[in-house]
């Protein structure tokens, strides 16, 4: 099975899936969830890119700093996010972010997300060997 993302539903937000055949496709798939929530992210140029890392106690904490980093850097930065590249070790995390600017007219962004939560947090392996990782973001 092919690396993807998806959504899932959550009262009035919004929950995003990973799935990869390693622990890193599933964090890059879930950023990819993320940016799917504003815009479609294959309307994303990757003309800049912004480095990112994370150090968190766990996985699935470590999830939820990506994502909010993630989140951080698209508020201050004005930008949207359409590729990612994640390498992790042990407990740190090191991504790349690639996107542009955000324009109105093209992306036509649906919501802002505000920031993920511990809410259906999990990363993990399925009964078929593939990650997930996956949490449900404000919006």
């Amino acid at each position: 099975m092919e690396a993807h993302w998806e959504h899932f539903p959550h009262e009035a937000d919004m929950g995003v899936r990973g799935v990869g055949a390693t622990k890193e496709e599933a964090f890059e798939q879930s950023a990819v969830a993320l940016t799917a929530i504003i815009t479609d992210p294959q309307s994303v140029k990757s003309e800049m890119s912004v480095e990112i890392s994370c150090e968190a106690p766990d996985d699935e904490l470590c999830l939820v700093d990506w994502l909010n980093a993630l989140v951080y850097e698209m508020a201050t930065r004005k930008m949207l996010f359409g590729r990612f590249k994640v390498t992790l070790n042990g407990s740190r995390l090191h991504g790349t972010a690639w996107g542009e600017k955000i324009d109105a007219a093209r992306h036509q962004p649906a919501v802002e997300v505000k920031g993920a939560t511990y809410t259906a947090l999990r990363v993990q392996r399925d009964q078929k060997g593939l990650w997930i990782a996956q949490c449900v973001v404000d919006v």
